[in-house]
């Protein structure tokens, strides 16, 4: 799922929400519920955001939660720790050579079940990217050693990432490359999703385009989708200067890929480009066929020029995809963020907002379930809390 990191948007969007509710009608705002927060720092209880002292960097700390339990990529601290939803850590996975061994878990377990909270030595470089699936079977982007990096001459690619494969205890299982286990490294990952049957999506994005690949549960490469820049699909009927993919996304519960594409208007060669529309395109991974659309209506507020109020239009971004095709899209906000449900072969739409207070916004990622539970870290700078939102009763209220 794509994780947004917006702190100085909310500078620039300051006050359109009350715009926003106004012109497009009754809007939900969804409880946050507050489940714990960690120090930041490098310790085993603490989350490492930044390379030193309270500096935010743009490195992500990447966040999945699965049947109630968040799972923590920590880039920085070189770990991966599985807690529960009160903030208790059941295993972390960790590189000792940047990391002193945890004070509060059981080092060393040879043997399945002779422990409830444990530490696991592995040699994490750069943990990225996150996703669980229904085994709890842990699939986390990492870079390799830079003798095992490669160069994709055609593509004019740098291959440095792998997704490394952990079992339900944090035991390491292998790594997926290009060709499957123990493959030839990956360009670029934009992100990762566990689907159907537990089989695994690696979105890659290159210079000419995309690549996804697909592997079954056991890591045997079933589809390779080539999507180029120049093929991406447009509506039809609609003069567009040019268009860009905001995100592709694998459904949790089918072999398809959500591809949202935003389109522009320019009127001439020299001219500004103005939104023109967006339009999210859906792909039967199996024989790459697009089987279905979705219009995206935009994200409208008011402003006044020249005395007059003038309605603005800007593109959503897409949060994430959950079961029975369903699109959550969102726009930051002052306080927050406003959602946007959508579903596949239906005009139902539903608004939501989502709080996120002013002291939080140095830094935020989300994690979206399939059933639609949107969980999120967000940062202060002491602290990084751990809360969600029931974001999936907006479906409810839909009548889904």
């Amino acid at each position: 799922m794509k994780r947004p990191a917006f702190a100085g948007l909310f500078v620039f969007f300051a006050g359109l929400f009350v715009f926003f509710a106004c012109s497009r009608g009754r809007i939900s705002s969804v409880a946050r519920v507050d489940l714990f927060s960690l120090e930041i720092g490098p310790l085993d209880n603490q989350v490492n955001l930044s390379s030193r002292g309270n500096v935010i960097s743009d490195h992500r700390t990447n966040l999945a939660m699965r049947d109630g339990l968040f799972y923590i990529s920590d880039t920085f601290g070189k770990k991966i720790v599985r807690y529960t939803s009160f903030g208790d850590p059941l295993f972390v996975i960790y590189n000792d050579l940047e990391n002193p061994p945890p004070i509060t878990l059981r080092h060393g377990i040879e043997e399945e079940g002779v422990a409830t909270r444990w530490s696991i030595v592995y040699p994490l470089r750069e943990p990225g990217v996150i996703t669980v699936d229904s085994r709890k079977h842990i699939y986390v982007v990492d870079k390799v050693e830079d003798e095992r990096k490669g160069f994709d001459s055609e593509d004019k690619t740098l291959l440095d990432t792998v997704v490394l494969h952990f079992n339900d205890s944090g035991r390491f299982v292998n790594f997926l490359g290009q060709e499957g286990i123990g493959g030839k490294p990956f360009p670029r990952i934009s992100g990762i999703y566990a689907s159907v049957n537990d089989e695994i999506a690696v979105v890659c994005l290159l210079s000419t385009g995309w690549n996804i690949y697909w592997f079954n549960s056991e890591g045997t490469l079933l589809y390779l989708v080539h999507l180029k820049r120049d093929s991406v699909p447009v509506p039809a009927g609609r003069n567009v200067s040019f268009s860009s993919v905001d995100s592709i996304t694998a459904a949790p519960d089918s072999r398809k890929l959500f591809l949202k594409i935003d389109c522009y208007f320019a009127a001439g060669p020299n001219a500004a480009a103005n939104p023109d529309s967006s339009i999210i395109w859906i792909m039967n991974v199996e024989n790459g066929a697009y089987e279905e659309s979705m219009n995206v209506p935009f994200f409208e507020y008011v402003t006044t020029e020249n005395n007059q109020k003038v309605t603005q239009r800007l593109f959503y971004f897409m949060l994430g995809v959950i079961k029975n095709d369903r699109v959550f899209l969102y726009f930051p906000v002052d306080g927050g963020y406003s959602l946007l449900v959508l579903t596949a072969g239906s005009d139902e739409q539903r608004l939501g907002f989502i709080q996120v207070r002013n002291d939080e916004l140095e830094y935020n990622t989300f994690n979206l379930s399939a059933e639609g539970i949107l969980s999120g870290l967000v940062a202060t700078n002491w602290d990084a809390r751990f809360v969600w939102w029931r974001t999936d009763r907006l479906l409810g209220e839909m009548g889904l």
